[in-house]
Protein backbone atom coordinates (compact mmCIF):
# COMPACT_ATOMS: atom_id res chain seq x y z
CA UNK A 1 0.00 0.00 0.00
CA UNK A 2 3.02 2.41 0.59
CA UNK A 3 3.02 4.19 -3.02
CA UNK A 4 -1.20 4.72 -3.09
CA UNK A 5 -1.10 5.90 0.93
CA UNK A 6 -0.83 9.48 -0.02
CA UNK A 7 -3.62 9.52 -2.20
CA UNK A 8 -5.97 7.34 -0.22
CA UNK A 9 -5.36 9.28 2.96
CA UNK A 10 -6.20 12.65 0.75
CA UNK A 11 -8.79 11.00 -0.79
CA UNK A 12 -10.47 10.49 2.45
CA UNK A 13 -9.68 13.39 3.73
CA UNK A 14 -11.16 15.36 1.05
CA UNK A 15 -14.14 12.93 0.53
CA UNK A 16 -15.72 12.54 3.65
CA UNK A 17 -15.00 16.78 3.76
CA UNK A 18 -17.47 16.73 1.32
CA UNK A 19 -19.63 14.58 2.29
CA UNK A 20 -19.94 16.89 5.75
CA UNK A 21 -20.35 19.99 3.47
CA UNK A 22 -23.04 18.36 1.23
CA UNK A 23 -25.95 18.76 3.78
CA UNK A 24 -28.70 16.23 3.71
CA UNK A 25 -29.64 17.44 -0.09
CA UNK A 26 -26.53 16.07 -1.37
CA UNK A 27 -25.94 13.32 1.06
CA UNK A 28 -26.68 10.20 -1.26
CA UNK A 29 -25.03 11.34 -4.21
CA UNK A 30 -21.55 12.24 -2.13
CA UNK A 31 -22.37 8.99 0.09
CA UNK A 32 -22.44 6.88 -3.71
CA UNK A 33 -19.11 8.06 -4.43
CA UNK A 34 -17.38 7.25 -1.16
CA UNK A 35 -18.88 4.22 0.65
CA UNK A 36 -19.19 0.61 -1.08
CA UNK A 37 -22.67 -0.55 -1.62
CA UNK A 38 -22.48 -3.12 1.18
CA UNK A 39 -20.56 -0.75 3.74
CA UNK A 40 -20.31 -1.92 7.20
CA UNK A 41 -20.99 0.85 9.81
CA UNK A 42 -19.81 0.36 13.61
CA UNK A 43 -20.54 3.42 15.44
CA UNK A 44 -20.76 4.49 19.12
CA UNK A 45 -23.66 3.94 21.08
CA UNK A 46 -26.80 4.10 20.79
CA UNK A 47 -25.72 4.56 16.51
CA UNK A 48 -24.05 1.04 16.86
CA UNK A 49 -24.39 -1.18 13.44
CA UNK A 50 -25.46 -0.27 9.88
CA UNK A 51 -25.57 -2.01 6.87
CA UNK A 52 -25.50 -0.60 3.36
CA UNK A 53 -25.28 3.31 1.89
CA UNK A 54 -28.70 4.07 3.09
CA UNK A 55 -28.57 2.21 6.48
CA UNK A 56 -25.08 4.31 6.93
CA UNK A 57 -26.99 7.89 6.05
CA UNK A 58 -29.67 7.19 8.27
CA UNK A 59 -27.98 6.04 11.38
CA UNK A 60 -25.03 8.52 11.34
CA UNK A 61 -24.94 10.92 8.82
CA UNK A 62 -29.08 12.00 8.52
CA UNK A 63 -29.41 12.93 12.00
CA UNK A 64 -25.83 14.64 12.48
CA UNK A 65 -27.03 17.08 8.85
CA UNK A 66 -30.32 17.69 10.73
CA UNK A 67 -29.32 18.76 13.90
CA UNK A 68 -26.07 20.25 12.90
CA UNK A 69 -26.86 22.01 9.39
CA UNK A 70 -24.34 24.12 9.19
CA UNK A 71 -21.51 21.24 10.51
CA UNK A 72 -18.02 20.93 8.90
CA UNK A 73 -15.29 18.28 9.45
CA UNK A 74 -11.86 19.08 11.00
CA UNK A 75 -9.29 17.00 10.60
CA UNK A 76 -6.75 16.64 13.13
CA UNK A 77 -4.63 13.95 12.22
CA UNK A 78 -4.79 11.39 8.94
CA UNK A 79 -2.81 8.01 9.27
CA UNK A 80 -2.67 4.68 6.75
CA UNK A 81 -1.92 1.51 6.04
CA UNK A 82 -2.52 -2.24 5.54
CA UNK A 83 -3.05 -4.66 8.27
CA UNK A 84 -3.19 -8.32 6.97
CA UNK A 85 -4.03 -7.50 3.32
CA UNK A 86 -6.56 -5.35 4.30
CA UNK A 87 -5.91 -1.13 3.72
CA UNK A 88 -7.24 1.61 6.36
CA UNK A 89 -6.76 5.27 7.30
CA UNK A 90 -7.78 6.24 10.84
CA UNK A 91 -8.54 9.41 11.47
CA UNK A 92 -9.45 12.23 14.70
CA UNK A 93 -10.84 15.66 15.22
CA UNK A 94 -13.79 17.39 15.32
CA UNK A 95 -17.04 17.95 13.81
CA UNK A 96 -18.05 21.84 14.22
CA UNK A 97 -21.30 23.20 14.14
CA UNK A 98 -24.18 24.93 15.43
CA UNK A 99 -26.34 22.74 17.37
CA UNK A 100 -30.20 23.69 15.62
CA UNK A 101 -32.16 20.62 16.95
CA UNK A 102 -32.38 17.85 19.33
CA UNK A 103 -29.42 14.80 18.26
CA UNK A 104 -29.19 11.62 19.87
CA UNK A 105 -32.25 12.78 22.50
CA UNK A 106 -30.08 15.35 23.20
CA UNK A 107 -31.36 18.93 23.41
CA UNK A 108 -30.17 21.73 21.31
CA UNK A 109 -28.69 24.66 22.58
CA UNK A 110 -28.89 26.80 19.22
CA UNK A 111 -24.75 27.09 20.19
CA UNK A 112 -21.43 26.12 18.66
CA UNK A 113 -20.69 21.71 19.58
CA UNK A 114 -17.73 20.03 18.52
CA UNK A 115 -18.44 16.61 18.20
CA UNK A 116 -15.13 14.76 18.70
CA UNK A 117 -14.18 11.30 16.61
CA UNK A 118 -12.27 8.81 16.00
CA UNK A 119 -12.54 6.56 12.55
CA UNK A 120 -11.08 4.28 10.63
CA UNK A 121 -12.02 3.05 7.55
CA UNK A 122 -11.29 0.10 5.86
CA UNK A 123 -10.88 1.12 2.02
CA UNK A 124 -11.21 -1.67 -0.65
CA UNK A 125 -11.16 -1.13 -4.48
CA UNK A 126 -11.18 2.96 -3.79
CA UNK A 127 -14.33 3.25 -1.45
CA UNK A 128 -14.98 2.67 2.25
CA UNK A 129 -16.26 -1.02 2.57
CA UNK A 130 -16.15 -0.95 7.05
CA UNK A 131 -16.24 2.65 8.30
CA UNK A 132 -15.59 2.61 12.55
CA UNK A 133 -17.08 5.68 13.98
CA UNK A 134 -16.22 6.54 17.57
CA UNK A 135 -18.09 9.61 18.20
CA UNK A 136 -17.52 11.05 21.82
CA UNK A 137 -21.58 11.50 22.32
CA UNK A 138 -21.08 12.50 26.09
CA UNK A 139 -18.80 14.68 25.75
CA UNK A 140 -22.14 16.23 23.31
CA UNK A 141 -24.14 15.52 26.41
CA UNK A 142 -21.45 17.65 28.88
CA UNK A 143 -21.40 20.60 25.91
CA UNK A 144 -24.96 20.61 25.82
CA UNK A 145 -25.18 21.34 29.84
CA UNK A 146 -26.03 17.96 31.55
CA UNK A 147 -23.49 15.90 33.27
CA UNK A 148 -25.32 12.28 33.98
CA UNK A 149 -22.34 10.49 35.58
CA UNK A 150 -19.66 11.49 38.63
CA UNK A 151 -17.31 13.91 37.88
CA UNK A 152 -14.24 12.61 35.28
CA UNK A 153 -10.93 12.49 37.26
CA UNK A 154 -8.99 13.80 34.16
CA UNK A 155 -9.34 17.22 32.93
CA UNK A 156 -12.51 17.20 29.91
CA UNK A 157 -12.59 19.71 26.92
CA UNK A 158 -11.04 19.57 23.32
CA UNK A 159 -8.12 17.32 22.72
CA UNK A 160 -5.45 18.94 20.98
CA UNK A 161 -3.58 18.58 17.72
CA UNK A 162 0.14 16.54 17.37
CA UNK A 163 2.62 18.70 18.74
CA UNK A 164 4.56 17.91 15.70
CA UNK A 165 1.61 19.63 13.58
CA UNK A 166 2.19 16.98 10.79
CA UNK A 167 -1.12 15.23 11.66
CA UNK A 168 -2.11 16.82 7.78
CA UNK A 169 0.72 15.54 6.10
CA UNK A 170 -0.01 13.51 2.97
CA UNK A 171 4.05 13.40 1.95
CA UNK A 172 5.14 9.57 1.43
CA UNK A 173 6.24 8.29 4.95
CA UNK A 174 9.46 6.21 5.80
CA UNK A 175 9.33 2.49 5.73
CA UNK A 176 11.48 1.73 7.96
CA UNK A 177 10.30 4.95 10.29
CA UNK A 178 6.56 3.44 10.26
CA UNK A 179 8.05 -0.33 11.44
CA UNK A 180 9.49 1.01 14.20
CA UNK A 181 6.70 3.08 15.21
CA UNK A 182 4.12 0.28 15.15
CA UNK A 183 6.36 -2.05 16.75
CA UNK A 184 7.06 0.32 19.69
CA UNK A 185 3.41 0.85 20.38
CA UNK A 186 3.21 -3.11 20.70
CA UNK A 187 5.66 -3.18 22.92
CA UNK A 188 4.58 -1.05 25.21
CA UNK A 189 1.13 -3.12 25.00
CA UNK A 190 3.03 -6.52 25.52
CA UNK A 191 4.30 -4.67 29.10
CA UNK A 192 0.66 -4.23 30.00
CA UNK A 193 -0.47 -7.05 29.45
CA UNK A 194 2.26 -8.90 31.36
CA UNK A 195 1.57 -7.17 34.08
CA UNK A 196 -0.34 -8.87 37.64
CA UNK A 197 -2.61 -6.64 38.49
CA UNK A 198 -3.32 -9.25 41.20
CA UNK A 199 0.65 -8.16 42.77
CA UNK A 200 -0.46 -5.33 45.26
CA UNK A 201 1.99 -2.84 43.84
CA UNK A 202 -0.82 -0.46 43.24
CA UNK A 203 0.25 2.71 42.26
CA UNK A 204 4.02 2.38 42.65
CA UNK A 205 3.62 -0.67 40.71
CA UNK A 206 2.38 1.23 37.75
CA UNK A 207 5.00 4.19 37.75
CA UNK A 208 7.87 1.61 38.07
CA UNK A 209 7.38 -1.40 35.79
CA UNK A 210 8.47 -1.39 32.13
CA UNK A 211 5.44 1.22 30.56
CA UNK A 212 8.00 3.95 31.26
CA UNK A 213 10.53 3.08 29.20
CA UNK A 214 8.29 3.73 26.18
CA UNK A 215 6.26 6.70 27.13
CA UNK A 216 7.73 10.01 26.90
CA UNK A 217 8.65 12.36 30.09
CA UNK A 218 5.82 14.88 28.52
CA UNK A 219 3.37 12.27 27.39
CA UNK A 220 0.04 13.68 27.10
CA UNK A 221 -2.97 10.87 27.11
CA UNK A 222 -6.26 12.25 25.64
CA UNK A 223 -9.02 10.62 27.14
CA UNK A 224 -12.65 10.57 26.10
CA UNK A 225 -15.13 12.64 28.29
CA UNK A 226 -15.99 10.39 31.39
CA UNK A 227 -12.03 9.88 31.58
CA UNK A 228 -10.79 13.12 30.54
CA UNK A 229 -6.57 14.11 29.52
CA UNK A 230 -3.97 13.68 31.75
CA UNK A 231 -0.37 14.49 31.10
CA UNK A 232 2.86 12.80 32.07
CA UNK A 233 3.10 9.18 33.52
CA UNK A 234 2.29 9.97 36.86
CA UNK A 235 -1.32 11.60 35.73
CA UNK A 236 -1.78 8.61 33.27
CA UNK A 237 -1.33 6.58 36.43
CA UNK A 238 -3.42 8.40 39.07
CA UNK A 239 -6.16 9.98 36.66
CA UNK A 240 -6.85 6.60 34.48
CA UNK A 241 -5.09 3.69 34.35
CA UNK A 242 -5.31 2.58 38.45
CA UNK A 243 -8.58 3.58 38.84
CA UNK A 244 -9.27 1.18 35.28
CA UNK A 245 -6.89 -1.34 36.14
CA UNK A 246 -8.52 -1.38 39.97
CA UNK A 247 -12.28 -1.92 38.46
CA UNK A 248 -10.80 -4.26 35.61
CA UNK A 249 -7.90 -6.76 37.43
CA UNK A 250 -5.69 -9.57 35.65
CA UNK A 251 -7.21 -12.55 36.69
CA UNK A 252 -5.75 -15.82 37.24
CA UNK A 253 -7.38 -19.07 37.72
CA UNK A 254 -11.26 -19.47 38.96
CA UNK A 255 -12.10 -19.77 34.88
CA UNK A 256 -11.74 -16.25 34.79
CA UNK A 257 -9.55 -16.65 31.78
CA UNK A 258 -12.25 -19.16 30.20
CA UNK A 259 -15.24 -16.57 30.67
CA UNK A 260 -13.32 -14.20 28.87
CA UNK A 261 -12.30 -15.92 26.19
CA UNK A 262 -16.01 -17.15 25.50
CA UNK A 263 -16.32 -13.16 25.43
CA UNK A 264 -14.04 -12.73 22.74
CA UNK A 265 -15.21 -15.86 20.91
CA UNK A 266 -19.06 -14.04 20.81
CA UNK A 267 -17.56 -10.64 20.19
CA UNK A 268 -15.10 -11.99 17.14
CA UNK A 269 -13.38 -8.87 18.77
CA UNK A 270 -9.69 -8.23 18.81
CA UNK A 271 -7.34 -6.00 16.67
CA UNK A 272 -8.94 -5.24 13.42
CA UNK A 273 -6.19 -3.25 12.54
CA UNK A 274 -2.36 -2.78 13.67
CA UNK A 275 -0.77 0.02 11.73
CA UNK A 276 2.67 2.54 11.47
CA UNK A 277 2.26 5.43 9.51
CA UNK A 278 5.89 7.34 9.65
CA UNK A 279 6.05 9.01 13.08
CA UNK A 280 2.34 7.44 13.86
CA UNK A 281 0.59 4.44 14.78
CA UNK A 282 -2.64 3.32 15.47
CA UNK A 283 -4.43 0.18 16.62
CA UNK A 284 -7.93 -0.70 17.05
CA UNK A 285 -10.67 -3.64 18.13
CA UNK A 286 -14.84 -3.67 17.83
CA UNK A 287 -14.37 -4.62 20.96
CA UNK A 288 -10.42 -4.45 21.66
CA UNK A 289 -11.13 -4.57 25.76
CA UNK A 290 -12.74 -8.02 27.28
CA UNK A 291 -12.92 -7.86 31.08
CA UNK A 292 -14.53 -8.55 34.26
CA UNK A 293 -15.97 -5.62 36.13
CA UNK A 294 -15.08 -6.48 40.04
CA UNK A 295 -13.48 -3.35 41.50
CA UNK A 296 -14.67 -0.42 42.24
CA UNK A 297 -13.65 3.33 41.43
CA UNK A 298 -13.97 3.61 37.57
CA UNK A 299 -16.73 5.76 36.26
CA UNK A 300 -18.05 6.68 39.99
CA UNK A 301 -19.64 2.60 40.23
CA UNK A 302 -18.78 0.04 42.39
CA UNK A 303 -18.16 -3.51 41.25
CA UNK A 304 -20.85 -4.94 39.30
CA UNK A 305 -19.48 -8.40 38.64
CA UNK A 306 -20.48 -8.42 35.00
CA UNK A 307 -18.38 -9.04 32.00
CA UNK A 308 -17.85 -5.82 29.56
CA UNK A 309 -16.34 -5.02 26.26
CA UNK A 310 -15.13 -2.07 25.21
CA UNK A 311 -15.09 -0.50 21.96
CA UNK A 312 -11.38 1.28 21.20
CA UNK A 313 -8.99 3.23 19.01
CA UNK A 314 -5.58 4.26 20.03
CA UNK A 315 -3.58 6.48 17.63
CA UNK A 316 0.38 7.38 18.66
CA UNK A 317 2.58 10.22 18.04
CA UNK A 318 6.23 9.06 18.53
CA UNK A 319 8.46 11.70 19.02
CA UNK A 320 12.55 12.22 20.22
CA UNK A 321 12.55 8.28 20.36
CA UNK A 322 9.17 7.63 22.56
CA UNK A 323 5.37 7.84 22.70
CA UNK A 324 4.61 11.22 23.29
CA UNK A 325 0.95 11.44 22.54
CA UNK A 326 -1.79 8.81 22.92
CA UNK A 327 -5.58 10.03 21.77
CA UNK A 328 -7.81 7.52 22.69
CA UNK A 329 -11.35 6.91 21.21
CA UNK A 330 -13.38 4.86 24.03
CA UNK A 331 -17.59 4.34 23.50
CA UNK A 332 -18.20 5.16 26.81
CA UNK A 333 -21.80 4.91 26.70
CA UNK A 334 -21.64 1.65 25.39
CA UNK A 335 -19.42 0.40 28.18
CA UNK A 336 -21.79 2.06 30.68
CA UNK A 337 -24.62 0.34 29.60
CA UNK A 338 -22.81 -2.93 29.96
CA UNK A 339 -22.25 -2.10 33.42
CA UNK A 340 -25.82 -1.07 34.09
CA UNK A 341 -25.72 2.87 33.59
CA UNK A 342 -28.23 4.13 30.23
CA UNK A 343 -26.82 7.47 30.04
CA UNK A 344 -29.16 8.61 27.69
CA UNK A 345 -32.14 7.59 29.97
CA UNK A 346 -30.52 9.20 32.64
CA UNK A 347 -30.28 12.33 30.34
CA UNK A 348 -33.96 11.93 29.31
CA UNK A 349 -35.35 11.63 32.67
CA UNK A 350 -33.69 15.22 33.52
CA UNK A 351 -35.20 17.35 30.47
CA UNK A 352 -38.35 15.33 30.65
CA UNK A 353 -39.03 17.70 34.12
CA UNK A 354 -41.94 15.28 34.88
CA UNK A 355 -43.70 15.66 32.16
Amino acid sequence: MTDKLPTLKRQLHEGLSALCDAGTSGLAQAATTLYHSDVHLRASHPMNEARGVSGLLETLWRPLLMSFPDAERRDQMVVGGSYEGRDYVGMVGHYCGTFRKDWLGIPATGRPICIRYGEVHEVRDGKIIQSNCIWDVLDVIRQAGFWPIAPSLGTEGMWQGPLTGDGLDFSPRDEAQSARSIEQTLAMHATLGAYDDLAGTGRDGLLNMPQKDHWHPKMMWYGPSGIGTTRGLQGFVDYHQLPFRIAFPKRKGGGQWDDIADLKAKHSGGHYVRIGDGAYSLTSGWPSVFANHLGGGFLGLGPTNRQVTMRVMDFYLHHEGLIRENWVPLDILDLLMQMGVDVLGRMESHFRCGG
